[in-house]
C-alpha cells in the first residue's frame, strides 16, 4: 500500500469537508459560493494529486473504480479508511475554528423533501460526477482539463441538488459533519445513493462507454 497515496487522499478529503462544508456553515456564503468551494477544492487537488492517488477522495469515486478494475480492492480499502479519518477530522478541526458552527454544514434534507425524494437525487447527481470521471480522467480523453471538468461537475450538480440534499454524493462528506454536529438524520441514503449512483456509472463505462482499445 502507498503510504503518498493515503496521504494525498487524507488531505484531499480532510480539504474537501473543511472548505466546502465549511462554506456551507458559515451563514453567509450563498449556494453558488458553496458549490464553488466544492468544486474549486477538487480542481485545485486533482492537478496537485492528481498524479499521486488520482485525487478521488471520495469513497464512492474509489468504489466505482474497483468495479471497474481501475484500483486493487487492498488499496481501495487503504482509500477509504483515510477519505472518511479525513472527512472526520476536517469536520472537527472546522467546528474548532469557526465561532459559530451552528450545524457544521451537515448534509440533510429540505423541508418537505422525502427519502425517497433525496435518495434519487443522490443516486443521479453522483452519477453524473462519476460518470464525468470516468469520461474525462480514466479515459484520457480530456487531457489536463479532466480536473476542471470533474470540478464544474460537482459544481452543477450543487447547483441544483444543494436546495434538496445539500448535494452529498460523498459518504466522507456527510459523515464527518454527521460525526462531530451529532446530526445522522437520514445518513443511510446519503451512503445507498451515492454508492448506487457510482456503481450504475461504472457498468455503463465498463458495459458501453469504455473504449475497445482500453479494454
Amino acid at each position: 500500500m502507498n503510504t503518498k497515496n493515503l496521504v494525498a487522499e487524507f488531505i484531499g478529503t480532510f480539504a474537501l469537508i473543511f472548505i466546502g462544508a465549511g462554506a456551507l456553515a458559515i451563514t453567509e456564503a450563498n449556494l453558488v459560493g458553496v458549490a464553488l468551494a466544492h468544486g474549486l477544492v477538487i480542481v485545485t487537488f486533482a492537478y496537485a494529486y492528481g498524479h499521486i492517488s488520482g485525487t478521488h477522495i471520495n469513497p464512492v469515486v474509489t468504489l466505482g473504480l474497483l468495479i471497474a478494475g481501475e484500483i486493487e480492492f487492498v488499496a481501495a480499502i487503504g482509500y477509504w479508511i483515510v477519505q472518511f479519518l479525513g472527512g472526520i477530522l476536517g469536520a472537527v478541526v472546522l467546528n474548532t475554528v469557526l465561532p459559530n458552527p451552528g450545524d457544521l454544514g451537515v448534509t440533510i434534507l429540505a423541508e418537505g423533501v422525502t427519502p425517497v425524494q433525496g435518495l434519487v437525487v443522490e443516486i443521479v447527481l453522483t452519477f453524473f460526477l462519476v460518470n464525468t470521471i470516468f469520461n474525462t480522467a480514466v479515459s484520457g480523453k480530456a487531457g489536463n482539463f479532466a480536473g476542471l471538468a470533474i470540478g464544474l461537475t460537482l459544481v452543477l450538480c450543487i447547483l441544483m441538488g444543494g436546495p434538496l440534499t445539500r448535494a452529498s454524493l460523498n459518504p466522507a462528506r456527510t459523515l464527518g459533519p454527521a460525526t462531530v454536529s451529532g446530526n445522522y438524520a437520514d445518513l443511510w441514503l446519503y451512503f445507498v445513493g451515492p454508492c448506487v449512483g457510482a456503481i450504475l456509472a461504472a457498468l455503463l463505462y465498463i458495459g458501453v462507454l469504455k473504449d475497445k482499445e482500453e479494454a
